[in-house]
């Protein structure tokens, strides 16, 4: 014998906790998006300043821009999964490469 009758079944949501829930999904939603729009746009910038460096420099350079770019490309990538706090922790490597280019210049 159970000692409650009501043990059997689930509590039911209140509309607090359904609003809640409502902002949770929706902050995780904007937390995606603006981790997959941030990494597109270093990764273009890191692309962007590859190209502008090709002649004149020391080949390390576009080396370093072009690697950077392509962290952030995947640091969009998981943004894009759910995967918010390694994406910010790419796109902060992958600005550091490409400012090391930068110190090469």
């Amino acid at each position: 014998m159970t000692a409650h009758a009501e043990s059997d079944t689930e509590p039911e949501m209140t509309e607090v906790e359904a609003a809640d829930d409502e902002d949770l999904y929706e902050d995780a939603r904007r937390a995606r998006w603006t981790a997959t729009v941030t990494g597109v746009l270093l990764a273009l910038m890191g692309l962007t300043a590859a190209l502008m460096r090709l002649s004149g420099v020391p080949g390390l350079v576009p080396v370093a821009y072009g690697s950077g770019a392509a962290v952030c490309v995947g640091a969009s990538a998981l943004g894009a999964r759910g995967r918010t706090r390694w994406a910010l922790w790419l796109m902060i490597l992958g600005t550091m490469v490409m400012a090391l280019g930068d110190q090469f210049d």
